[in-house]
């Protein structure tokens, strides 16, 4: 049997996590559209966001099916995401149609390679967030384009189809150009933090370096193929205990000299500390919070883009 396909009923049943805020969610689940008696499993995962997906993991015969399970799920009140067939597509202005009747958490859209991709799509579902789900070299082009669309919520990855329209291999070093630019892009867009491409196979190992790498390149979301990968890429993708340590001392050591700026480095420590304290917090981390006197907070968290 392929693991993948065990992973909900291997889950533990006590370990249910919760939706978080889009803009800090760090595990993106894709869930088959097709496989409904999965969805409450993926609902019941460490996914920070479901996404029901009728776009590639469908065969073009079983579409209308798929469509309608998550359309019936998402009416039940499950405000999942979906991600939706691309621009262009035969099955496009009807999956929009469809999920123009519910009330979803947000879509992701596939195979963007223009602006219009995205207004056409922000037109048919006003007010949903997008998730730009970037996969060719076309659409890498006009990465920045795309970012500062309206409608534009998140960017995210596709490395799988990256890699077949343009022959890279799978190496950090390969893909760090592309990596960079949905980071670069997204800043300067004043969106959140661009969202990586997902990691095939069952090994923790593997997955643990490729959740680094995406942190590394400013990452701080990454799709997940199975509800397995979820925790994994959580505890990846949120401050550890030695950044969250490193903030508190800081601001310690901050506070016992007066709280007033003292040389030009410390701006940019209490941006980065107070983001790390932030995110702990969003994240329900635990950490002893003795040090952290929002009296004396210099930088207030809604002035930065995660």
């Amino acid at each position: 049997m392929n693991p993948s396909q065990n992973s909900v009923s291997a889950l533990d049943p006590d370990d249910i996590g919760s939706r978080i805020d889009p803009v800090l969610a760090r595990s993106w689940l894709l869930v088959n559209g097709l496989q409904y008696d999965r969805f409450q499993g993926a609902a019941n995962s460490r996914a920070d966001i479901v996404v029901l997906d009728i776009e590639d993991a469908v065969a073009p015969k079983d579409k209308l099916v798929a469509r309608d399970n998550v359309v019936r799920w998402i009416a039940a009140g499950n405000r999942d995401w979906v991600r939706v067939n691309g621009f262009g597509t035969q099955w496009w202005a009807d999956d929009l149609t469809a999920l123009s009747q519910v009330k979803l958490g947000g879509v992701m859209l596939a195979m963007v390679e223009s602006v219009d991709h995205v207004t056409e799509t922000a037109k048919r579902l006003p007010g949903v967030p997008i998730v730009a789900l970037v996969e060719t070299a076309r659409g890498l082009e006009r990465i920045s384009e795309i970012a500062s669309a309206k409608g534009t919520f998140r960017l995210a990855f596709g490395i799988g189809d990256f890699r077949r329209d343009t022959g890279f291999g799978d190496q950090p070093a390969t893909l760090a150009y592309a990596r960079s630019r949905f980071t670069i892009a997204a800043k300067a867009a004043h969106l959140p933090s661009a969202i990586d491409g997902p990691t095939v196979g069952s090994s923790a190992l593997k997955l643990s370096e490729a959740t680094a790498v995406s942190a590394e390149f400013g990452m701080t979301g990454k799709i997940c193929l199975t509800p397995d990968q979820c925790a994994a890429v959580n505890e990846g993708l949120s401050p550890s205990h030695e950044e969250i340590a490193w903030a508190l001392e800081f601001f310690a050591e901050y506070e016992k000299d007066g709280g007033q700026i003292r040389n030009g480095s410390d701006l940019p420590r209490i941006a980065r500390g107070t983001k790390i304290l932030d995110l702990a917090r969003a994240y329900g981390i635990e950490f002893n919070e003795e040090y952290d006197d929002p009296d004396h907070m210099p930088a207030p968290s809604d002035t930065y883009h995660y």
